[in-house]
């Protein structure tokens, strides 16, 4: 791999180039922080779809366009005398170092757990930091993560079931909350007792160490391969979807489901 005066002059000269795009492109002059705010979630999901493909070539060149926005963040921080990447990365440092006193200081953690419940204590004792431990978790993400986020600050201060078998207590209790609900045919209150559930399951799959946006990301892509399995196999026959029976659909859709296991 790369020295680090070799990756120090690669960065060096990323900056050279993004002061010159913000000088000399029209484009690159023309955007603003909002402007970007839309194409940084973009990357980003495109980093994670890298990720989960376990694709090196494009994990590279997607941490390269994330880069690339935290480049231009800072650029046009510098402009208006905000900050620039100097600041960027001095803020990260003394965060890092602060947060991992184990590492950097005198203090004892052994093991993951201990390290999670130090860096959230430590958020809170920060100046201009968390002012609570739930308030870290940023309101617009999406709710699946974020449901995870929230239980996972929460177990960081101890507020978790003592034996994580209780939970399925809890997800048949509001199930059958839910199934109450749906005998009334309340719209209102069904969705707030679907909601439940679904967080009690998040519940479940953190206490079982189960990523549930991985979980669920898994079974959208076996769907999406069994459904365009059936797609193309009616085509190949000449065959209309909409004309089809579900109990003929179902004989084609396991047949994908024997092909995966064949694959397996």
């Amino acid at each position: 791999m790369h020295s680090t005066t070799e990756k120090l002059q690669e960065f060096e000269r990323l900056l050279d180039i993004m002061t010159e795009l913000r000088a000399k492109c029209p484009w690159d002059k023309e955007q603003t922080f909002d402007s970007m705010r839309v194409q940084t979630i973009e990357e980003t999901y495109e980093l994670v779809d890298a990720i989960i493909q376990k694709d090196k070539t494009a994990i590279r060149k997607e941490l390269g366009d994330l880069l690339l926005h935290v480049v231009f963040y800072a650029q046009m921080g510098s402009e208006t005398d905000d900050f620039d990447i100097f600041d960027v990365c001095k803020s990260l440092n003394e965060k890092l170092v602060y947060r991992h006193p184990h590492v950097f200081g005198e203090a004892v953690a052994n093991n993951a757990k201990t390290v999670v419940q130090n860096w959230e204590t430590l958020k809170l004792k920060e100046k201009g930091g968390n002012t609570s431990v739930l308030s870290g978790v940023p309101p617009s993400l999406p709710a699946l993560i974020k449901a995870h986020r929230i239980q996972d600050k929460a177990r960081s201060v101890g507020f978790d079931w003592e034996e994580r078998d209780q939970v399925w207590d809890k997800v048949q209790e509001e199930f059958n909350e839910l199934k109450v609900e749906i005998d009334e045919m309340d719209k209102d209150k069904m969705e707030g007792e679907f909601g439940d559930l679904l967080f009690s399951l998040i519940n479940a799959a953190r206490l079982y160490d189960i990523n549930p946006e991985n979980a669920l990301e898994r079974t959208n892509r076996k769907f999406i391969s069994r459904f365009n399995y059936l797609e193309s196999k009616t085509i190949t026959q000449g065959i209309d979807l909409k004309e089809m029976s579900l109990a003929d659909m179902d004989v084609i859709w396991e047949e994908a489901k024997a092909i995966e296991r064949e694959i397996k």
